[in-house]
């Protein structure tokens, strides 16, 4: 971001739909403005810090651990309080009402936690935690705080999503037991020529043992946080570099998961797994996968039957669009119904097979549009009205998705208690759903 940027300049990228948004909603007005902190101003952290500020929110303070981000941050918006360290935020100023997390996978709980201990709502970027264990805690957190939260799954404020819902659960498809979600992003652990064949910027496949000189605006004891102690290397920074390393990130799945999960898990109504198998190993124990699968089977959930749901990345793909059977989409959702299937990306999405539904005439919508998602959650900071992605139902997503990486991580077909929050048919996931602390830093 440029140092130089205007207030102006810095919030040109803010959608027009948030704009648009109602003057009032169930009676209250939406004039009195939000005092809103940020936590992570770079990156997606600065595409939420434009949208928030384009609701017309003041912004009170900002963090980053990044001083070139957060100078630019500060520039645009100089009246906000700056910190680098996010705990110091929560210790000496708490004169805000929401916040915003925008910061690496592995510290967005530990950014969170606080927030909702102080009943301050909470817009928090995909994954939601690091874990499943630190998902659970922010999720039983939430619902005790009672405030507004709303994870970053931009996408799910998108009709085609809606629209695709409403085909799933209104049947015309039939009763669907089986779905299939692909993703074409393949970075992590893949030969070299594979990853420039990907587009992937890092080749490396064993964690560096050397050091190197941390750049002079970067406080990397502070970007290191809860993570394992590790020296300062380029292979980690700046994002999405990161996100391929365990110890920081969950790879693919978590990253691009969340996404594209979040249709089928929309749609179907989907809760815990009751098992889930992973594919593409053997796991490498520093560097996430970039090609592998996931498949999890889900019960009945009302009328609804049991359905399995896989997750495919890189250079795996469904045995359907092996065969050539369904348009060659990068990326997509099929949803696998007994009466036709249902092909989704972001933006589109298509009946199949293509004659038996030529003449179908879709119903009418019955999913109201969104107003924006970061309007939505500024709205239920303001009169309580509902988010459709907070942190229960993303919670419950999020879980879903680490469970992919443990299943892929053991090697083993997993049975998950989700009550216990353990897998019962072996302790070799135990590590994966947990783990312990830097000196220094504790969730609770």
């Amino acid at each position: 971001m440029n140092t130089e940027m205007s207030r102006r300049g810095f919030l040109a990228g803010g959608t027009s739909a948030a704009v648009a948004a109602p003057a009032i909603i169930r009676g209250q007005l939406l004039n009195d403005k939000l005092d809103v902190a940020i936590i992570g101003c770079g990156g997606r952290g600065g595409a939420n810090l434009q949208e928030i500020a384009a609701c017309g929110e003041n912004i009170v303070a900002l963090c980053d651990v990044n001083q070139n981000n957060l100078e630019a941050a500060s520039h645009a918006f100089p009246q906000a309080k700056t910190f680098s360290d996010f705990r110091k935020l929560y210790d000496e100023f708490t004169s805000f009402d929401a916040v915003a997390v925008s910061t690496c996978e592995h510290t967005h709980a530990f950014a969170t936690l606080p927030a909702l201990k102080l009943k301050k709502h909470v817009y928090c970027e995909k994954p939601l935690t690091y874990n499943i264990w630190e998902c659970r805690q922010i999720r039983h957190a939430a619902r005790e705080a009672g405030v507004a939260t709303q994870m970053g799954t931009q996408i799910h404020a998108g009709s085609n999503y809606r629209r695709v819902v409403e085909l799933v659960q209104g049947g015309c498809i039939g009763d669907v037991r089986e779905c299939h979600v692909w993703v074409g992003r393949a970075w992590g652990l893949q030969s070299a020529e594979a990853a420039k064949r990907n587009g992937d910027i890092v080749y490396v496949t064993e964690r560096p043992k050397e050091a190197q000189t941390p750049p002079a605006h970067l406080n990397w004891d502070l970007w290191l946080g809860p993570a394992p102690e590790r020296p300062y290397n380029d292979v980690y920074f700046p994002g999405p570099k990161w996100y391929r390393w365990w110890d920081f990130g969950n790879g693919t799945m978590s990253d691009l998961g969340s996404h594209w999960n979040d249709l089928p898990f929309w749609a179907l109504k989907l809760d815990a797994p009751k098992t889930i198998v992973a594919a593409g190993g053997p796991a490498h124990p520093e560097i996430a996968p970039a090609s592998m699968s996931a498949t999890y089977t889900y019960g009945a959930r009302g009328p609804l039957p049991p359905v399995t749901l896989t997750f495919y990345q890189g250079e795996l793909k469904p045995q359907v669009y092996i065969e050539k059977q369904i348009p060659q989409w990068d990326s997509g959702v099929l949803f696998v119904g007994s009466k036709g299937m249902v092909l989704s990306d972001y933006f589109k999405h298509l009946l199949l097979p293509e004659d038996k539904f030529r003449d179908f005439v879709a119903p009418p919508p019955t999913i109201p549009e969104s107003v924006g998602h970061h309007r939505e959650w500024v709205n239920a900071c303001k009169t309580g009205s509902p988010t459709t992605c907070n942190f229960d139902y993303s919670g419950g997503l999020t879980e879903a998705n680490h469970l992919g990486n443990v299943a892929f991580k053991t090697g083993e077909k997993l049975e998950w208690d989700t009550a216990r929050l353990r897998v019962t048919n072996t302790r070799k996931a135990d590590p994966f759903i947990h783990r312990s602390y830097r000196k220094g830093w504790h969730l609770g």
